[in-house]
């Protein structure tokens, strides 16, 4: 049976000494992790005590990133605690890459076409 973890709890765990974080409704202990963590340990400290979801996918892990999660796997967190867990969109839905293309779409227009123009002014005027 896998292991409840409460709110007191998580909030207790929320040093660089022991940190636990909350990530699509699983608890984590990052606290062998966090000085190997590319962002800093700042940045995982930032989320402690609270639903680190959200910033975890806003981030935009990498597979070889997730694939680091599961045998730091502490337990499910309380489904009716205190804190209200969000209700993000799960790792590997196509969703949130098809949100982060619309959200984008200007930017990936727009960059390219005024990359080219630039080029093109290069070749005309500098050249």
């Amino acid at each position: 049976m896998a292991k409840v973890v409460t709110y007191e709890e998580l909030k207790a765990h929320s040093t660089k000494d022991s940190l636990y974080v909350l990530i699509h409704g699983e608890v984590y202990d990052v606290t062998k992790f966090i000085d190997e963590h590319p962002g800093g340990d700042d940045v995982i400290l930032a989320e402690a005590g609270k639903d680190a979801t959200q910033a975890f996918e806003d981030v935009g892990h990498s597979d070889e990133a997730r694939d680091l999660l599961p045998p730091l796997l502490v337990g499910a967190f309380e489904k009716d605690g205190a804190l209200k867990i969000s209700d993000t969109k799960t790792p590997g839905s196509g969703a949130s890459v098809s949100d982060a293309v619309e959200q984008g779409s200007s930017l990936m227009y727009f960059i390219p076409l005024t990359l080219l123009g630039a080029y093109f002014a290069w070749r005309f005027y500098g050249a």
